[in-house]
């Protein structure tokens, strides 16, 4: 991978796409994070190997972000969730990156975080939500690919 100025070469983000490749600026890159019970679960991921946000200069702050947003906004438009969570934890990858996941009511754990402890008895809505996002996923990346690409 590694697209930006001071890559790490033992980091996972520098090493690799982290993810299916959707958009790719100079800057950034957009990813599909591959996991099957949130198939629109998007990474935004900054390039250059950088920890935190405080790291990036007022510009380049303001360039992630309006790219984070969008994608919030085109899953809005494109998937009609209950939710959209967005996160930047880097505590087991230490490069900047974001998280943007449309979340529903029926979806394996809400209202917990797609990382925390899976709610029972949902095996069936679960099925039916994975199968309904996953054939709006092509709509979803066809208008991230318009407004970002």
């Amino acid at each position: 991978m590694d697209d930006g100025p001071n890559p790490d070469r033992g980091c996972a983000l520098c090493a690799a796409d982290g993810g299916e490749p959707v958009v790719r600026a100079q800057a950034w890159r957009i990813v599909l994070a591959g996991d099957p019970d949130y198939p629109a679960f998007t990474r935004v991921i900054w390039n250059a190997h950088v920890a935190e946000m405080s790291e990036l200069g007022r510009a380049d702050r303001d360039e992630l972000m309006r790219v984070v947003l969008a994608v919030e906004e085109v899953q809005r438009a494109s998937l009609s969730p209950d939710k959209v969570n967005l996160a930047s934890f880097g505590n087991v990858v230490a490069h900047l990156h974001w998280h943007v996941v449309p979340r529903w009511r029926d979806d394996r754990h809400f209202p917990e975080p797609v990382w925390g402890r899976p709610a029972s008895g949902r095996d069936p809505a679960v099925e039916a939500r994975r199968a309904s996002v996953a054939a709006r996923i092509p709509a979803y990346l066809e208008e991230l690919r318009r407004r970002l690409g």
